[in-house]
């Protein structure tokens, strides 16, 4: 796994960075970073960094490292910037927004709903598996989220993949009258009946998950594109919801 490494990224910013105005990546960067002979990088995006000199080299499954011009230098890690607020975590927060973005073009037609009977006060996406224990827990306080004005919206992540036999019990959920139901359902063991003609997006849903960082379940999705990966009491769940308003 990358880990974050503010000290790897600040060595190197004070070792070869210079001043000067951002700039478009070079065309041919991508190839420079395979063209070393090392295992090649599965890239899905380049861009420029806040800073200069530095660039943004995104991998497919949610991870983010920084190069120079050359594909000679990389840091391995997350880039902040020394603000009047503290250390930001900028390739954090850059994310958030991307998954934000991308969580939030998944129509309520292809998602599990689970909605509060009063206001609605704030809204949670959960990357969730009815075979994954933790997702059991959350589910078991759905109840108490939604009388606290909590929408829970799910979305599929079949841990064994988009393959795997829970991933077809999902479909069955997604293909059923009434969605929240078979999901209950799926929860209690029960096995769910799966149309001939059903066409589900588990398989997108999984690959969302994938692109936005996910490696297991429950994931929970934040208005601000914030992921929390694993199961959150609802108190905590709350408190922490308030806080991301105050920052969305």
């Amino acid at each position: 796994m990358i880990r974050r490494s503010l000290f790897s990224v600040l060595a190197f910013a004070g070792m070869t960075l210079s001043t000067g105005a951002l700039a478009e990546p070079p065309a041919d960067l991508a190839d420079k970073l395979n063209a070393k002979g090392g295992q090649p990088l599965p890239i899905e995006a380049i861009e420029e960094s806040p800073m200069p000199g530095l660039f943004e080299v995104r991998l497919k499954g949610g991870n983010t490292l920084y190069s120079d011009a050359n594909g000679e230098y990389l840091v391995v890690g997350d880039l902040y910037q020394n603000a009047e607020s503290g250390m930001v975590n900028l390739t954090e927060q850059a994310a958030n927004a991307r998954r934000k973005e991308k969580v939030a073009a998944v129509p309520d037609d292809q998602r599990v709903i689970y909605k509060p009977a009063g206001e609605i006060k704030a809204r949670l996406t959960v990357f969730t598996d009815p075979t994954c224990p933790y997702c059991h827990k959350l589910h078991e306080e759905m109840a108490e989220l939604n009388e606290r004005g909590i929408e829970v919206d799910y979305l599929a992540f079949p841990r064994m993949g988009p393959n795997s036999e829970i991933a077809r019990q999902l479909a069955g959920v997604w293909c059923a009258d009434n969605r929240s139901e078979a999901m209950s359902a799926a929860f209690r063991g029960e096995t769910i009946e799966v149309p001939d003609d059903c066409d589900a997006p588990i398989a997108e849903q999984y690959g969302l998950g994938v692109e936005s960082g996910i490696q297991g379940t429950p994931a929970i999705i934040f208005p601000s594109g914030k992921m929390v990966p694993g199961y959150l009491p609802v108190e905590r769940l709350a408190a922490m919801l308030e806080l991301d308003g105050r920052s969305d």
